[in-house]
């Protein structure tokens, strides 16, 4: 039966699409994006400390991903919200923060628990991120509208029928393929998001997918590399490409809106990663220079923990009791290192720079 916009796509293909996917186009950015991505992979060990990419980037990630759901937040109330433990925080931003659980849930799965990208794991990571125990979509009705309300898209219905097409997603994602695994990435992409299994935080729970899917073919080492910006920049390709497909099988224009968001993406978080390594350079030369007497290698992982701070986290690394944790904050604001703001009963030193590179 043909697509129709408001009968379910019970009859949504298995992957892979019979058409033709690597024309000659794709391969060409297929190379393009593999390069920046190996690129990328080589940047980050410029950072000892893997943790500082993983914490601050995925941070930023879990506000964009959010953002392209209209869950909008602050990046002073998030970076705030995570110096202080998510204690009194709104509801945008605590679920901004639900996401980044989901995205470190679903990482630790895949490396230190070795488990493989599948239904299961998917309904875990949605529960996580919507702090709910939503399931696989039972009731029918869920219908997906433009901004004028017009009716675009009416996904698979039925449990039953919801889950045979995950599994057939799964059997793809791990089944031996000539093609190449970025290109993988978007068809994979694209199914997930047509599958839509849940009733909501499928477009999240798609995205995670991406960043764990790259780590399980080892073109990614740790989770750096995120597509939510270039989406939002792109945001009218991004749900065209995804429609054209369904509706007129349209695979290269998706295929290579994907490649080129891989290439731009890694390429940028390359030189947020280049830009953060010089940073700590420099600030290690500074404190160095003109802090010698508190100088350390912890110091400085913790001033690159977070671009908030607090006296609680040199507590936490064991650099200093609370008292003298409060004179080294106050030496490193003094030598322009941080400023500090109070907020509530806590004192917050913000590591200005680390934040610009962050956010821009």
């Amino acid at each position: 039966m043909a697509f129709e916009r408001n009968i379910p796509y019970n009859q949504l293909p298995d992957l892979p699409p019979e058409a033709e996917i690597e024309t000659s186009s794709v391969l060409k950015m297929a190379i393009r994006a593999n390069k920046a991505l190996a690129e990328l992979r080589m940047s980050g060990q410029l950072i000892p400390n893997q943790a500082v990419l993983i914490q601050t980037l995925g941070l930023s990630e879990a506000k964009l991903s959010s953002e392209i759901e209209n869950i909008v937040t602050t990046n002073d109330d998030l970076y705030w919200a995570f110096a202080d433990g998510n204690v009194n925080i709104d509801a945008q931003t605590k679920e901004v923060l639900f996401y980044k659980d989901a995205l470190w849930y679903g990482y630790d799965a895949v490396i230190s628990k070795k488990r493989l990208l599948t239904t299961p794991l998917f309904i875990e990571l949605v529960q996580i991120l919507k702090n709910s125990s939503q399931n696989i979509r039972k009731l029918p009705g869920t219908k997906l509208s433009n901004p004028l309300g017009e009716i675009i898209y009416t996904p698979p219905e039925g449990e039953e029928i919801i889950r045979k097409k995950l599994a057939s997603l799964e059997k793809f994602i791990y089944e031996e393929s000539t093609l190449d695994p970025l290109v993988q990435l978007a068809l994979i992409h694209y199914q997930f998001e047509a599958i839509h299994p849940f009733y909501d935080g499928n477009g999240r729970t798609g995205r995670i997918i991406n960043i764990l899917f790259l780590i399980y073919k080892n073109l990614l080492e740790i989770p750096v590399l995120y597509l939510s910006r270039y989406i939002i920049e792109n945001k009218t390709s991004y749900y065209a490409g995804l429609r054209n497909v369904t509706e007129n099988n349209a695979w290269e224009t998706w295929v290579l809106y994907v490649l080129k968001g891989l290439e731009q993406t890694a390429i940028a978080t390359r030189e947020k990663v280049t830009a953060i390594h010089r940073l700590s350079k420099d600030i290690t030369t500074t404190i160095r220079a003109k802090l010698p007497s508190i100088y350390s290698k912890e110091l400085v992982d913790v001033l690159f923990r977070s671009p908030y701070c607090k006296i609680k986290f040199l507590e936490d690394a064991g650099i200093a009791k609370r008292q003298t944790a409060s004179l080294y904050l106050q030496q490193l604001e003094k030598a322009g290192i941080v400023h500090s703001i109070k907020k509530g009963r806590d004192i917050y030193y913000i590591n200005d720079a680390f934040l610009k590179i962050l956010i821009s």
